[in-house]
């Protein structure tokens, strides 16, 4: 059944270019899912019913598995049982019918402008981890890019006379974001002055923001930049890598941009995945008109 699962995941990057972080995620899913049905004694395919599945969905939601976790769970689950029927390894496909569980639509945590602001000013920019630091995070902002997609940058990924910049996203879609005049100097400055001092002796190395050591550098390296810059200018609010891609659609949506051109920045397949900023520009709206209208929590 593992042999399977691995011909799955082939099938997943080769024919439908899934990152790997995708990738993973789909191989712990199943491979958690395979392990279970082990300890149910099943040993083919033909076996699986589809109370065995409502019931590991059951047992996620004994382990305390959040909606969210059991949800992608069973969209992962059904994929393999839908790409096993149509590759003929089995006849049945016991997932049909099965309804994903409802999940609660949770709002993205933003920064305000003003703290957007103060985070980009935290970076030391005399030093060359510094001005890096400062370019990563304008053109995080400036951009909307994913924390994935900043760090594949190359060099060559930026054109900064035109001023955009190139990257790869989801399903390898490559797509064209205005860079913006603030992040496009900054990036400037870093390109020119600081990054080959990053560089040390790798003189060939393509990517555009590096480490210390001279190599690209990771997502968990970013993970930790940011979130030193947050607590050194006293930014209380939870921080993920995504914080400045969600402030980047927010802001402009509160600033009268066009959904569908924010779709397209961000790489959205589905317009309805960009929606939820729209409800986060409603709340907000909410607040305001709470907390100024002279008859808003009148009894």
């Amino acid at each position: 059944m593992m042999n399977d699962l691995h011909t799955f995941i082939h099938y997943l990057s080769v024919e439908r270019g899934l990152s790997r972080n995708t990738l993973e995620s789909y191989e712990r899913d199943i491979t958690k899912y395979i392990e279970f049905l082990a300890k149910e004694g099943i040993t083919a395919w033909e076996q699986v019913t589809k109370a065995q599945i409502i019931s590991y969905m059951l047992k996620l939601r004994q382990l305390g598995r959040a909606s969210a976790t059991i949800s992608r769970t069973l969209i992962a689950v059904r994929s393999f049982h839908q790409f096993l029927v149509r590759e003929r390894i089995t006849a049945g496909d016991p997932t049909l019918n099965m309804e994903t569980p409802r999940q609660e639509k949770r709002l993205p945590k933003v920064l305000s402008i003003a703290e957007v602001e103060t985070l980009l000013e935290a970076p030391e920019t005399s030093t060359p981890a510094g001005l890096r630091d400062k370019a990563m995070l304008e053109v995080l902002y400036a951009t909307g890019i994913r924390v994935s997609e900043l760090i594949s940058l190359d060099v060559d990924s930026v054109n900064l006379p035109m001023g955009f910049v190139r990257c790869i996203g989801k399903g390898s879609k490559e797509r064209i974001i205005p860079l913006g005049r603030i992040a496009g100097e900054c990036l400037d400055v870093y390109i020119q002055t600081m990054r080959p001092q990053l560089l040390k002796s790798n003189r060939d190395e393509p990517s555009l923001f590096l480490n210390h050591h001279g190599a690209r550098l990771t997502r968990q390296g970013f993970w930790k930049i940011i979130k030193k810059h947050a607590k050194e200018v006293s930014i209380m609010k939870e921080i993920t890598p995504h914080t400045l891609r969600h402030s980047f659609a927010t802001h402009l949506l509160e600033n009268g941009a066009d959904l569908r051109a924010v779709q397209e920045m961000l790489g959205h397949a589905d317009i309805s995945t960009t929606q939820i900023y729209t409800h986060v520009t409603k709340s907000k709206m909410k607040e305001v008109y709470d907390r100024t209208h002279p008859r808003a929590k009148m009894n």
